[in-house]
């Protein structure tokens, strides 16, 4: 019998991924996450970022989280799964009480954290997190942890991210089906960040660009805390179609040569370097120049890029990213991404990919497409070792499956 086990699921637009690890270390600090097993399936019944189909959803998520688990060679009970979508929705949040006794205790902060979380939500929308920035005493701001100081007033600042429960519903019922329970949704853009971000990045300023399928998803940090996250509406499926249409092949074949051949900076491709893609008849071979190839990724990631950079810059976050940009997400593995990236924000750029407090199987995880069902795990592994709760004790395939069935029909 193995515990501590702990699961991440990302149910992507194109691809759904599940992540089991194994909490080890001394769990009195953060603990490290040994993975154990990885499982990917390809997505059906998603649709940007949301359900449109329950069954072929759950088709998708037996197949990525079995073959997780029969690579770990253990069963689990429950997964920490991620939420994206344009119906995301955050902001900051104050909260004020005054302090009981002449020290702040940990009943004031439970009391200013309830008071922060209190706003007004539409019937149809859920709170996702509350995650408290800073703590202010009497007017002293900039406190990260005020317990056992002394004062009257203590405010706080959190930044609340909510959600669509329709939305969230979908995806609870899904991964009830397949078997599992929702030990909690976590938005993917933070579960991403938790996975390729140094705290000294946050600390000095970063910005975290995920390039998934259908979206891009941004998220800024300074000062160690979240400030900004933020989505546009482009994704890699949007330079996928992009060769489809200046190339003139289906979209499978343009995927693939995207994967293959794809450069995101055209500079860095010889112009008489050739690649072999289908004809217009069955059977038929064409030779392409592989430039061609690369102006279209950068034409279309340059946009993309750009969306990001003014939003920035609306939002004035610019001058607070000392420490660049980092990329992440699918589309982050293109070769000369980086360079590109860095003429766009006109800041340092590097590519983001799993690596940081984990063990084991780590190599397997250590693209940036794994960065979010990564993060998912490490943010169970935290959840665990601030809680000590959320994570799988089973390791019995049969037990473990007999409850899921029980789940299932009752």
């Amino acid at each position: 019998m193995r515990s501590n086990l702990v699961a991440g699921l990302d149910i992507g637009t194109t691809k759904t991924c599940a992540v089991i690890g194994e909490l080890v270390g001394d769990q009195r600090r953060r603990p490290e996450l040994k993975v154990l097993g990885v499982g990917q399936a390809r997505t059906s019944g998603i649709r940007r970022e949301v359900v449109t189909h329950i069954e072929e959803t759950t088709d998708s998520i037996k197949k990525a989280i079995s073959e997780a688990e029969l690579m770990a060679g253990v069963s689990i009970d429950r997964v920490y799964v991620g939420i994206s979508g344009d119906h995301i929705d955050a902001r900051s949040s104050m909260g004020i009480v005054a302090v009981s006794d002449d020290e702040i205790s940990k009943k004031d902060l439970d009391r200013v954290h309830a008071v922060a979380r209190t706003v007004a939500l539409p019937p149809d929308r859920e709170l996702l997190h509350a995650i408290p920035q800073e703590y202010i005493v009497d007017h002293q701001s900039g406190i990260k942890d005020p317990i056992g100081m002394t004062g009257t007033r203590l405010e706080t600042d959190v930044y609340i991210v909510t959600c669509a429960s329709p939305a969230a519903n979908n995806i609870r019922k899904a991964v009830g089906r397949a078997g599992y329970r929702v030990q909690a949704l976590v938005l993917n853009t933070l579960a991403s960040a938790r996975a390729v971000l140094t705290e000294d990045e946050k600390e000095v300023g970063v910005a975290m660009v995920e390039v998934g399928a259908t979206t891009t998803q941004l998220a800024v940090y300074f000062e160690g805390k979240i400030r900004h996250v933020g989505l546009v509406q482009m994704g890699g499926d949007t330079v996928t179609n992009d060769l489809v249409k200046g190339l003139s092949i289906p979209f499978a074949e343009a995927q693939r040569a995207k994967e293959q051949f794809g450069v995101a900076f055209a500079q860095l491709v010889d112009p008489q370097e050739t690649v072999e893609l289908p004809g217009p008849a069955p059977g038929q071979k064409r030779h392409v120049a592989r430039e061609l190839i690369a102006h279209i990724v950068e034409q279309r990631l340059d946009e993309i890029f750009g969306l990001v950079r003014q939003e920035l810059e609306d939002r004035q976050l610019v001058g607070q990213l000392g420490a660049g940009v980092v990329l992440t997400g699918g589309t982050a593995a293109l070769q000369g991404v980086v360079e590109m990236a860095q003429q766009v924000f006109a800041a340092p750029v590097r590519s983001g990919i799993p690596g940081e407090g984990l063990t084991g199987l780590a190599d397997s995880v250590r693209r940036p497409r794994f960065g979010a069902v990564t993060g998912l795990a490490l943010y169970g592994a935290d959840r665990f070792h601030e809680t000590g709760e959320g994570v799988s004790t089973l390791s019995s395939g049969l037990a473990s499956k007999v409850g899921g069935w029980i789940r299932e029909f009752f």
